[in-house]
């Protein structure tokens, strides 16, 4: 195994962030996969030879789930291969987590290119791919349509118009993801230093273009005929080197992404309709029924659709409604801390107390 730190995705966003002495003495890992207890990662050792190693997630147990590691982190070791700190991230993908409780869920960081995969059947749906847009408009994260089994579809024009016509700026590739020659659509984004993430539903072929990009050999699983959905053949997140020279990151099936934080990234995702909202008489019009609403208008008129407009405010409110969640449990759990340091103290003045020694 061999490769460099710029195979891995390193870059001088990165390396800005280190001074001279962590450039000499400390040793920036790549992290690749996260389970419950243990930290995957892969990077050069003080030789500049190549190292796979399992870490302990025991020191950040404490930590914000923010500030937890998550695949695609750049962790910098010390030379006995003890972390040290994380670095700043370039971007992050994250969400509220499923079930619940209110708790931040990380999916990755520092991703230049974010593949939305979907295929061409029954499981194709434009308000999944618009929630997957507003992750990568809010990250900052540059987002494809990746369209799969093209090849058992008699007409892909039924599912690249109807994504054109809500989004016409959209990067859209229709590939048979086990045709080599068809993939060379996706190299532009592959390349050396590169790292792409896919997210999609089970079943819609994510695993198969992995293979395919990697040359790996990731399970695979047969879909349902009669819905064309599939089962999880991707149970954790983790990284893979791309023949291209770049890193992609694959996740489980995810059909449902609970939104938070993500105001700005439903405005960019749905732009025209945040553009229309200006010409609104009222600037708190909320596009229902009031009077002169540029919004109501357009979709009176044909040029937008209600579609459209019905999951704008759905994304809308799901983010606020998860946003206030998720500032109560901060309020919450800073004011914990704030407790269990007050009783730590007083049990450390009643200690000094009542000891003859003092």
């Amino acid at each position: 195994m061999t490769f460099t730190l710029t195979d891995l995705g390193w870059s001088n966003f990165f390396q800005s962030q280190l001074s001279l002495t962590a450039l000499e003495t400390e040793l920036p890992f790549r992290v690749t996969a996260v389970q419950r207890n243990r930290i995957d990662c892969l990077g050069l050792d003080a030789q500049g030879q190549a190292r796979e190693l399992q870490l302990s997630t025991y020191p950040w147990r404490h930590a914000a789930p923010e500030h937890h590691p998550t695949v695609g982190d750049w962790l910098m070791l010390d030379q006995a291969f003890e972390p040290l700190y994380l670095l700043e991230r370039k971007s992050l993908i994250q969400r509220r987590s499923a079930g619940r409780e209110t708790l931040l869920q990380l999916i990755a960081a520092n991703i230049d290119t974010l593949f939305i995969v979907t295929s061409c059947n029954e499981e194709f749906s434009l308000n999944r791919i618009e929630r997957y847009l507003v992750l990568a408009a809010e990250a900052g994260i540059e987002a494809v349509v990746v369209l799969t089994k093209a090849d058992l579809c008699a007409d892909v024009s039924v599912y690249t118009d109807a994504l054109y016509r809500a989004h016409p700026q959209l990067m859209l590739e229709s590939v048979n993801a086990t045709a080599a020659h068809e993939l060379a659509a996706l190299e532009p984004w592959c390349g050396k230093g590169r790292t792409v993430a896919l997210l999609g539903s089970s079943g819609v072929g994510k695993s198969t273009l992995v293979n395919s990009l990697s040359g790996g050999a990731q399970a695979t699983g047969p879909i349902r005929e009669q819905d064309g959905k599939g089962r999880h053949t991707t149970t954790a997140r983790s990284l893979h080197r791309l023949q291209g020279g770049g890193v992609l990151l694959d996740t489980p099936g995810m059909r449902e992404l609970q939104l938070v934080d993500c105001e700005t990234g439903v405005q960019s995702a749905f732009a025209d309709i945040d553009a229309l909202a200006a010409q609104c008489r009222f600037q708190d019009c909320r596009h229902f029924s009031e009077p002169g609403c540029a919004v109501l208008q357009a979709v009176l008129d044909g040029g937008l659709e209600q579609r459209r407009l019905d999951n704008y405010r759905k994304l809308l409110a799901e983010q606020a409604r998860n946003s206030e969640s998720m500032l109560v449990r901060r309020q919450q759990d800073r004011a914990l801390g704030r407790f269990y340091k007050q009783a730590k103290a007083s049990a450390r003045r009643f200690k000094s107390r009542d000891d003859p020694g003092h």
